[in-house]
């Protein structure tokens, strides 16, 4: 493991490499680097860049601390509705939207708040949706070994919106289907269904009003 001093060194140098650059994108556009507006503006893209790409540099072992947990339970778990952001590798621009993950337990289940962390790490790095979609339900493959993964996101991308067909209502939806989510389709089909339903204040399944308070 690197020390702490020489990690936060190479973290320096690359800020300063990173503003450098910024600096000479500003004046590659047209701009002033040194107007007011401007003057901070390499500091503060520099700080965004390492916050939305800090992915690369997070341990996933360490990030999920060992939260796998021995228990009797085989029935689909879905954590649904899981805010994500990311930037595309081929602009630059953020896309954006919503994660759906459910797993099939084999003797054990892992804490749930991990899930979304999981999603975390592999959005903020630089992506594309098909490859991030995989890449969760891999490790979740890998790191609780279920008998399935099913990975569901949809997403808006700016690089559709503001750019090219500037198309603003677009939205791309990927999925991973592993191992029973794949084979078996009544499996898969009752995950797509349950993603689909409202949460449980809303769905009329889960809540009734009968009208009096």
């Amino acid at each position: 493991m690197q020390p702490l001093k020489e990690i936060a060194m190479k973290t320096g140098e690359k800020t300063q490499q990173l503003q450098e650059a910024i600096e000479q994108l500003l004046v590659l556009v047209g701009e002033d680097p040194t107007r007011e507006g401007l003057i901070k503006t390499p500091e503060r893209v520099a700080k965004m860049f390492h916050f939305l790409t800090k992915g690369y540099t997070e341990d996933i072992n360490e990030v999920l601390n060992g939260a796998l947990f021995s228990i009797k339970y085989d029935e689909m778990v879905i954590v649904k509705d899981i805010d994500f952001f990311s930037l595309c590798e081929h602009h630059l621009v953020p896309f954006f939207g919503k994660c759906h993950i459910a797993y099939l337990p084999d003797k054990k289940v892992i804490g749930l708040s991990k899930l979304p962390r999981i999603v975390e790490v592999f959005s903020r790095r630089l992506q594309v949706q098909e490859r991030l979609t995989q890449q969760i339900a891999e490790i979740i493959q890998e790191k609780i070994k279920p008998q399935g993964v099913a990975v569901v996101m949809e997403a808006q991308h700016l690089c559709m919106m503001m750019r090219g067909v500037e198309k603003q209502n677009a939205t791309a939806i990927t999925s991973a289907m592993l191992g029973g989510f794949r084979t078996r389709r009544e499996t898969r089909e009752e995950f797509l269904e349950l993603i689909k339903r409202g949460s449980i204040q809303r769905d009329p399944l889960f809540w009734h009003h009968d009208g009096n308070e």
